[in-house]
């Protein structure tokens, strides 16, 4: 795959989540105990042989720019090829708003335009899997077309993908149509939002929209020119979780927990790298207790974990209780509280025999450094 570019735009809609987006978009969230949503797709590109890779940021930059870095976890820091990373530009003497990421793309369409390669790989972050992308570009070179989409056929009993694109196939298993997933259907193929494309098909959709005006986002330019190209399909049996709300990411979290899809997640089709953070060995004290857990390393425990999702750091007193609950990096869970169906972000300290529940559906959530104190009445 040296002959393809990888492009990943964090134009994601991120309003689904609260708190835990408010200074960070859906790519940067914590996942799994030491990751990032994001570490999934960058690192399946980078196993795929993809050495080159333009990200466009979206509006939340810092922590973006934070994680990756220069790209060293992923093997990005080099002299040719390696990680770009595109931010929104300003025009103050502009007098209206833009909406979309299709003007970011303009704006910095050099970069592709001068790159070498001849093809292109867009995604976007927040589809986790671990994926082998060569499959589906091999089909997409062998059949000389002009787009090839991702998509896994998925069954969703519980709802988990409503909203996300649908791809309908004619009687032959070719593509006929994408649509917007209303759940009427159970059984669906359920869009990746992962795109192999000719870098000439790409420029003719980017100028096209922009001369008409036809479209704000790549995505929706995209789909209102497929009928003009030659479009072939990749099915995709791994497992899929869509962190768009709240309830997939907590889902997505705790579906960890279940040894069949860590392995298929973390294993099948090549490791996934993230930020490396030196850091000892998790602590066990004399009262600690953990059931069915993840817990990252750098942790004190000396209360009872089960059911839940320990990120880096975290330090949780004897007599405290965390059931069916994500506790982010460096939270400080103190004596004798109990927390279940809660979320934690980073930094966050529960004070001494404070109780906060949740439900399954609808967790508690504590924002960054929040301090969470027990009244007195």
């Amino acid at each position: 795959m040296k002959n393809c570019l990888g492009i990943i735009n964090l134009s994601e809609i991120d309003n689904n989540f609260g708190v835990l987006c408010q200074s960070r978009p859906t790519s940067m969230l914590p996942f799994a105990g030491r990751y990032r949503v994001i570490d999934f797709i960058l690192s399946n590109i980078v196993n795929s042989g993809i050495t080159g890779i333009g990200i466009f940021t979206g509006n939340k930059v810092r922590s973006v720019m934070d994680h990756l870095g220069s790209g060293r976890p992923w093997d990005l820091d080099r002299k040719i090829n390696g990680l770009f990373l595109f931010t929104p530009t300003y025009d103050y003497t502009s007098t209206y708003k833009r909406v979309g990421d299709l003007d970011l793309f303009y704006q910095n369409n050099s970069f592709i335009k001068y790159a070498k390669q001849e093809n292109l790989f867009l995604a976007k972050s927040y589809m986790v899997a671990n994926i082998d992308l060569n499959e589906a570009y091999e089909k997409f070179v062998e059949s000389d077309s002009d787009i090839c989409m991702i998509y896994k056929p998925v069954e969703d009993t519980d709802h988990a993908f409503i909203g996300c694109d649908m791809i309908h196939l004619d009687s032959q298993g070719n593509f006929d149509s994408i649509g917007t997933n209303l759940g009427k259907n159970r059984a669906f193929n359920l869009s990746l939002e992962m795109y192999f494309m000719k870098k000439e098909v790409y420029f003719d959709i980017l100028f096209d929209a922009i001369e008409k005006g036809s479209a704000n986002f790549l995505k929706q330019a995209l789909f209102n020119t497929l009928h003009k190209y030659k479009v072939t399909t990749h099915a995709f049996d791994g497992h899929v979780s869509c962190i768009n709300n709240i309830k997939n990411y907590t889902d997505a979290n705790f579906a960890i927990l279940d040894s069949e899809v860590s392995n298929d997640l973390f294993f099948k089709n090549g490791q996934i790298f993230t930020k490396v953070k030196d850091e000892p060995s998790t602590y066990y004290k004399s009262h600690a207790k953990v059931k069915n857990s993840f817990v990252a390393n750098g942790c004190q425990i000396d209360g009872y974990v089960e059911n839940s999702i320990i990120f880096r750091g975290v330090k949780i007193d004897k007599g405290a209780i965390i059931k069916n609950s994500i506790i982010m990096q460096k939270a400080d869970i103190q004596r004798n509280a109990h927390l279940n169906h809660v979320i934690l972000d980073k930094r966050a300290t529960i004070n001494a025999g404070v109780t906060l529940i949740g439900e399954p559906n609808n967790p508690y959530i504590a924002g960054k450094k929040a301090s969470i104190v027990k009244e007195v009445v």
